[in-house]
């Protein structure tokens, strides 16, 4: 184990720093909560869309291979107390179109509209090109419904933005 500050043997002959491991997280489960998880993977199984693998002994989601049906198996057979069962289930994050979308490079393309079922992504008309995405934040779940269809790759997830309320 390399001792803090030092660099590891791997990192020293890629030339690159290793990455702390970033994982999404199942619906209604906080960094704080995942403390509790012994991966037993309970979580793993109970997951209707396969979208859920241990990932360094804790639960990590995959929009690449499906969306999240926000149903709350997961939390349901898990013994321990890493989600909050207080509230439905529900994600810190919603989806974000980068500049890599077709439809933004002159290309038409709506597979992330088709796929996302709370239709939160919609695309507004332009003159001379195709039709660009638009996402309402307030109607997007997080699912992830969007991402795996995207041919060019080009939707990520990202936290909620959170606005201070003015009075």
């Amino acid at each position: 184990m390399a001792a803090p500050g030092s660099i590891s043997r791997r990192s020293f002959l890629t030339g690159r720093e290793d990455q702390p491991v970033r994982r999404l997280l199942p619906p209604g489960v906080a960094e704080d909560g995942l403390a509790a998880c012994t991966g037993c993977g309970s979580c793993v199984d109970a997951c209707p869309t396969a979208i859920i693998a241990l990932v360094a002994g804790k639960p990590s989601l995959d929009f690449l291979a499906g969306e999240c049906l926000l149903c709350g198996d997961c939390a349901t057979v898990c013994p321990e107390p890493v989600f909050d069962r207080a509230v439905p289930p529900a994600f810190a994050h919603v989806v974000a179109i980068s500049d890599a979308c077709l439809a933004r490079n002159g290309v038409s393309c709506m597979s992330c509209r088709d796929a996302c079922p709370p239709m939160a992504i919609a695309f507004k008309p332009r003159i001379g090109g195709p039709f660009l995405p638009q996402l309402d934040e307030a109607a997007c779940t997080g699912c992830g419904a969007c991402i795996a269809p995207c041919p060019a790759q080009a939707i990520a997830v990202t936290p909620i933005s959170m606005e201070p309320a003015h009075a």
